[in-house]
């Protein structure tokens, strides 16, 4: 199980890479793991806003529909068309090629409200 430092968590299990003021969204190794085999992604359209902890999203398993949430608040600036085509991507590399989408962050301190990797793996390992 990965737990990349640099990256903020939420305890709905999404991971946050800051850059400025944009805030790129996935979902954890931890996750995926958990829904299985990803088989399809429901992402918010480029220009949305989005409401922090408000769902957004969705990623379909084999086993479960899952609501992704917004763990910051602003407008989504990119989202990872490649995952129509390769929903696998989540499961085989989450904290890289299959994050979810970006949001121009409204308020950057929203992020003192998420986890930092030790933080975050205390969290699963407790369970």
């Amino acid at each position: 199980m990965e737990f990349p430092d640099g990256l903020r968590y939420s305890a709905e299990h999404e991971w946050v890479r800051v850059e400025g003021t944009r805030a790129t969204v996935g979902i954890t190794d931890f996750a995926q793991d958990a829904l299985g085999d990803v088989v399809y992604v429901n992402l918010p359209e480029s220009g949305a806003p989005v409401v922090k902890m408000a769902g957004c999203a969705e990623v379909e398993s084999t086993k479960s529909v899952s609501d992704i949430y917004a763990p910051v608040a602003g407008t989504v600036v990119a989202v990872n068309d490649a995952l129509d085509a390769a929903p696998e991507q989540i499961n085989q590399d989450p904290y890289g090629e299959g994050w979810l989408f970006a949001v121009e962050m409204s308020d950057p301190s929203d992020l003192d409200g998420l986890m930092d990797a030790a933080a975050y793996r205390a969290l699963v390992e407790e369970g």
